[in-house]
């Protein structure tokens, strides 16, 4: 009786050290593609980029000449990659009950090419770490409970990279400013005299973002219609999405918000932020 007990304890044991072994496997593989694409988004990153000369937006809508000229001064190379730091709150409730979560994050941001955002959060003991991730036709969202037990996987199809996009294109005004100058894929046109909308074309994508400056031309909010399933049906359709931006700070010639709340349902009685970030860095790597 005891050797048969020491059997089913051993064959226990041995089930759970392979499903741990496993499970660590696929983290890792989740962490290897997610190093693969931030590489890979480095190197869109100009070796030799031109330097901002204002009179390269003379042509646009008042509201949008305002904008880069207050965010690009003049003389900055033109990076059109930017690595963020930050940290803050992250919500995985709704306005009723927002659960938020404390969260810190690093992102790769080349818009239009995709982007990595590699998340820690906690709760108390409880921790979700991974990554949101796009790059041209593919994206994904892959996160883990503790380290361990995957949750929150999704992707790999074109209502998530139709989504991903979107993000993509709005986090530009918030982090990458050039990415927005004139161009064949990107078109501005004027909404009021504190508002400009920018389409941006990529592939089979395209995005408008609409920006709003104050007279010193800060962007203080953005407002999309973005593709999104996060609603009560969890149906893929056009939702209004959007945020605030607030205390800028200087970035190696780039004047950007460090502070940053948005959400779903932007300025309708739906909405509640469930992102709230502050940033502490903004860098913009050298490609190879």
């Amino acid at each position: 009786m005891r050797w048969h007990m020491l059997k089913m304890v051993l064959t226990l044991l041995t089930t759970v050290c392979t499903l741990l072994i496993g499970l660590r496997v696929w983290q890792s593989a989740d962490n290897h593609a997610n190093e693969v694409v931030w590489e890979k988004l480095v190197s869109h990153q100009p070796a030799a980029p031109p330097v901002f000369d204002p009179a390269m937006v003379s042509g646009l809508p008042e509201p949008a000449q305002r904008f880069l000229r207050f965010a690009i001064k003049s003389g900055t190379p033109l990076y059109t990659v930017a690595e963020v730091s930050m940290n803050g709150d992250f919500s995985l409730g709704d306005k009723t009950d927002p659960n938020y979560w404390v969260m810190s994050a690093e992102q790769i941001l080349a818009a239009p090419h995709g982007f990595v955002w590699r998340l820690n959060a906690r709760q108390g003991l409880v921790t979700i770490s991974g990554a949101d991730a796009a790059i041209e036709k593919n994206s994904w969202s892959r996160f883990w409970l503790m380290g361990v037990v995957p949750v929150a996987r999704a992707g790999g199809n074109a209502d998530h990279r139709r989504s991903a996009f979107g993000r993509a294109v709005a986090e530009a005004v918030f982090w990458t400013p050039a990415v927005l100058l004139p161009s064949t894929n990107v078109r501005w046109e004027s909404i009021d005299e504190s508002t400009a909308r920018v389409t941006l074309t990529h592939l089979d994508l395209s995005q408008a973002v609409d920006v709003s400056v104050d007279p010193e031309g800060k962007a203080t909010k953005v407002v999309f219609q973005r593709w999104s399933n996060a609603n009560s049906e969890q149906v893929f359709r056009l939702q209004q999405f959007g945020g605030y931006l607030s205390e800028y700070r200087e970035f190696g010639g780039y004047r950007l918000p460090s502070k940053i709340e948005a959400g779903n349902f932007f300025e309708t009685p739906e909405y509640f932020p469930f992102f709230k970030a502050t940033v502490s860095n903004i860098r913009f790597p050298m490609g190879e």
